[in-house]
């Protein structure tokens, strides 16, 4: 049986046409004839049965379903692309991974521990881009992702199989010059901080808001049995890389995994300020196609994990 797919020339020139409105710009990205991009154009709307362009005085416009299309079939293309550049730099080994990451875990756990990988499997190319929600693997470029969410949300992610990475428990952290500031009496005589801070001294602190959990420093005064009037007051930053330069330059507690402060608590910029820990509702999880049976997305699941136990070790010490 054929398949419905119009020819790979024609969605070429649309995707161009589309780009630019214009068949004149389309035609000089291409190197081809303004009367070629007309043609191939007119030939996929045979196929499709319909419009895509709009004829007007000034060039062309995208009807509705050209629209549509345009925005279902450019990423199709691109993938194409990719994996053509991809399969030819490899010249048939290895190959290319595209993943799905939360932000802050990729910059301040995934990529300094992603030259490990590199270096077992270096005929592996890892292409990273942020994503904070979930999405349908039918409808995006990604291969696989590492998403964090609650299990009510993971398990509501339709076609996925999942491994569960780490929790994302979370610690109250900032400079120890806002806390000497607020309480010189706990500064040792060796410049450090010589004791943890209850919830009440840790209230009379400028709090660093999430702004997407509005209600997680209101959790963790009422898991130390403290009502604080003014929890949900603060400075507001989006994600946890922020709120980290944030206290870091002294302007404030906030509350981090502990697992993405590694190198500000190892080099001083930031001491966790109480050792009560708020168990967060969230997950880091790595996730990707129930169908995908792809050996580079194997190699990758047991190196993570791998990777991730030896953290949780080191992290325990």
């Amino acid at each position: 049986m054929r398949r419905m797919i119009p020819s790979l020339q024609s969605l070429i020139c649309f995707e161009a046409a589309a780009k630019h409105l214009s068949y004149t710009f389309a035609a000089q990205e291409l190197h081809l004839t303004q009367s070629a991009i007309s043609r191939q154009v007119q030939q996929l709307e045979d196929f499709l049965g319909l419009h895509l362009f709009n004829r007007t005085r000034h060039g062309v416009e995208l009807t509705q379903a050209g629209e549509h299309y345009y925005k279902n079939i450019k990423s199709h293309l691109l993938g194409i692309e990719q994996s053509t550049l991809d399969l030819i730099s490899h010249k048939g080994l290895g190959g290319t991974l595209k993943l799905g990451v939360v932000p802050t875990f990729a910059t301040r756990w995934l990529l300094p521990r992603l030259y490990k990988f590199n270096a077992v499997y270096p005929e592996i190319t890892i292409h990273l881009e942020t994503s904070t929600k979930p999405f349908l693997f039918s409808e995006h470029i990604f291969d696989a992702a590492i998403y964090t969410g609650t299990p009510a949300q993971i398990e509501n992610w339709p076609g996925a199989k999942i491994h569960f990475l780490m929790n994302e428990d979370v610690v109250p952290v900032c400079s120890a010059d806002l806390i000497f500031k607020y309480f010189p009496e706990l500064k040792a005589t060796s410049g450090h901080l010589n004791r943890s801070l209850t919830a009440e001294e840790i209230a009379t602190l400028p709090l660093l808001q999430q702004t997407t959990r509005p209600y997680i420093w209101k959790e963790w005064f009422e898991v130390n049995g403290y009502e604080h009037p003014f929890a949900l007051e603060g400075q507001r930053h989006e994600l946890f890389s922020m709120l980290a330069v944030a206290a870091t330059h002294h302007m404030g507690v906030a509350l981090i995994p502990q697992k993405l402060l590694e190198n500000e608590l190892r080099s001083g910029d930031l001491v966790i300020a109480s050792d009560i820990k708020l168990k967060g509702s969230r997950a880091y999880y790595f996730v990707y196609a129930e169908q995908q049976q792809s050996p580079l997305i194997a190699k990758f699941v047991e190196w993570l994990l791998d990777e991730v136990e030896i953290s949780q070790h080191t992290f325990m010490k």
